[in-house]
């Protein structure tokens, strides 16, 4: 699922050069390409049921919606939209917080929590895409071999088993899961076929009749960066010769709805001919074999990995392609560090990882971790979201300002969290603990992208039904609304500290854990150290001879080695043997 980079600009649309006023008898000039903003996809929909309109009555709804919310003001708080769609305070306060994770920009009277009041505009982009349904992966031609290692009794019945990471190891094959251009190409789909809505719902009446009637001003036209973006990070309104240059003194005159609707459509057509003309040419060559998206010549068997890539490489110097996205993709059995040298734009995702160590050392706004199996994965300081989903007996190690769970099963997390962890869709067997580790840059870093150390609540989970309803894949419809089954917290006796090796610089401020221990487990560690301050004076004090010494130390290494395959913290101590 990595991301690919784009060769040249797709071709200017030449309709799309007559409309801003561009002479025929010139060359057409690249054009950027028109991309789905992901994280509005990603980390911007909530399985709430309320929030999801019939496709078709969606449109009327959401006018009556604005009908109701406009004599307010032009802002729209937590109060006022638990109101309007007949959901809990609560609810309305995880809307608006989610909303506020996932803007382009920040919104000073929203606020980074969603804790003030959001434009009724943006509103009404969020809840527009909660309509939209994820990409369904392309079923597996080894149905034999998926059934084999994914048994029918597993957590993530049916399709699900074609994307389990072990199968995914053994097959080494991803060609059944939609790629990121898949991905991207679906949700700008997405956006073509309901962009006529979303304008209508944006724009002003003025006086006229047709098309004329309906006009955007250039402040609402910018609202869209909300679902998409320029590929070089052009701001829409630059990118319109309508808006383009405008005075701030003088704004321009708002423009016909029809006019924006046509400029939107001919670059979203543009774009996704350039998408289906690479993915042919890539389907054609040679190198279609090697699958080259995933880089694993460095993936040796207990070998510590700095980089997936070149520490400090960039994204390909061309105007046409935006990289925002760093891909930790498809490692097995293997450690894997990533530094903020190492970081390509303000996201990380890690897919489809096996029995590894993934540290993720480095302030970013959004992370996910998908599809992951019996690993532990480090992610230093987050400012936005982290999203965990359909992984099984994977440790998470996360400072962040939120984290929503979804559909994993016998999995452990370790929280430094500033707002409730969300837990939505088919859960088994979850724990939360306190964060539990540091790296000498981990303070600096959380400063940097807003995460409060003095706030953590990871113990009071935020659980939502079961059925997503935008994930058709593993809730098909007609399953019954049900509660999930939330998470429990881990024994103070069975919670340990994690050690981040030293392989690089080790000098920095931070040198010990930022978020406070509670008292019970503080006093959990504080036994364990004096048990063992105990152990180590009893054994000092035993009159035994040598060779019985070097038996019990025998007996010890042995029954340690013992657990460290039982805890599954073998590949941490392949680690820090590597320092």
């Amino acid at each position: 699922m990595a991301d690919e980079p784009l060769d040249a600009s797709p071709p200017a649309p030449s309709a799309a050069a007559a409309a801003d006023g561009v002479s025929s008898s010139s060359a057409p000039a690249p054009a950027p390409a028109l991309r789905p903003r992901r994280e509005a996809f990603e980390h911007g929909l909530l399985p709430i049921p309320k929030l999801v309109f019939p496709e078709a009555t969606q449109t009327q709804t959401l006018a009556q919606l604005k009908e109701r919310l406009a004599p307010g003001g032009a802002r729209v708080g937590a109060a006022a939209l638990a109101e309007a769609l007949q959901i809990p305070a609560e609810q309305a306060a995880l809307a608006l917080g989610t909303l506020a994770a996932v803007l382009p920009t920040e919104d000073p009277a929203l606020g980074e929590d969603g804790a003030g009041e959001a434009d009724l505009r943006d509103v009404l982009l969020f809840l527009y895409i909660q309509s939209y349904k994820r990409l369904v992966p392309r079923g597996h031609k080894d149905s034999p071999v998926v059934a084999d290692v994914w048994p029918s009794t597993s957590a993530f019945d049916g399709c699900l088993s074609a994307l389990s990471p072990i199968q995914f190891i053994r097959c080494n094959s991803r060609r059944f899961m939609p790629s990121q251009v898949d991905e991207e190409a679906h949700q700008l789909s997405y956006l073509q076929k309901h962009m006529a809505n979303i304008l209508t719902l944006l724009a002003d009446s003025v006086d006229g009749e047709g098309d004329d009637s309906m006009v955007l001003t250039m402040e609402t036209f910018e609202h869209l960066g909300f679902l998409m973006h320029f590929s070089e990070g052009t701001p829409l309104s630059q990118a319109a010769s309508f808006f383009a240059n405008s005075d701030p003194d003088m704004p321009a005159a708002p423009v016909p709805a029809a006019l924006v609707h046509d400029w939107i459509l001919q670059h979203i057509a543009s774009t996704l001919e350039f998408m289906a003309e690479k993915s042919s040419a890539k389907e054609n060559s040679l190198q279609n074999a090697s699958d080259p998206d995933v880089t694993m010549s460095d993936a040796v068997t207990n070998t510590r990995i700095h980089s997936s890539s070149p520490t400090g490489t960039s994204a390909p110097n061309n105007p046409g392609y935006y990289r925002n996205t760093t891909f930790v993709e498809g490692f097995s059995r293997t450690s894997v560090v990533k530094q903020a040298s190492d970081m390509k734009g303000h996201s990380i995702k890690v897919l489809n990882c096996h029995d590894s160590v993934i540290y993720i050392l480095a302030p970013l706004k959004y992370a996910t971790v998908y599809g992951s199996s019996d690993t532990t994965i480090v992610l230093g300081a987050i400012g936005k979201v982290v999203k965990v989903e359909h992984c099984e007996r994977v440790q998470i190690i996360a400072a962040s300002k939120r984290i929503c769970i979804a559909n994993c099963r016998e999995c452990t997390f370790y929280l430094g969290v500033n707002h409730q962890p969300l837990i939505v869709g088919d859960n088994h067997k979850l724990q939360v603990a306190p964060f539990n580790t540091y790296y000498p840059q981990l303070g600096e870093h959380l400063a940097q992208v807003g995460v409060d150390p003095n706030v953590n609540k990871w113990d009071q989970p935020f659980v939502l039904g079961v059925v997503d309803p935008h994930d058709s894949l593993s809730h098909p419809a007609g399953v019954s609304d049900v509660q999930a089954e939330s998470a429990t917290c881990l024994d103070p006796d069975l919670f340990t500290n994690f050690l981040i090796p030293s392989w690089f610089e080790p000098q920095g401020p931070t040198k010990y854990n930022p978020f406070t221990l509670p008292e019970v487990y503080w006093a959990s560690q504080r036994k364990k150290h004096a048990s063992l301050e105990d152990i180590q004076k009893n054994i000092r004090e035993l009159e035994i001879d040598d060779n019985r010494k070097k038996e019990l130390a025998c007996a010890l290494h042995a029954q340690f080695k013992d657990w460290l395959y039982a805890s599954g913290n073998i590949r941490q101590l392949y680690c820090l043997q590597g320092e």
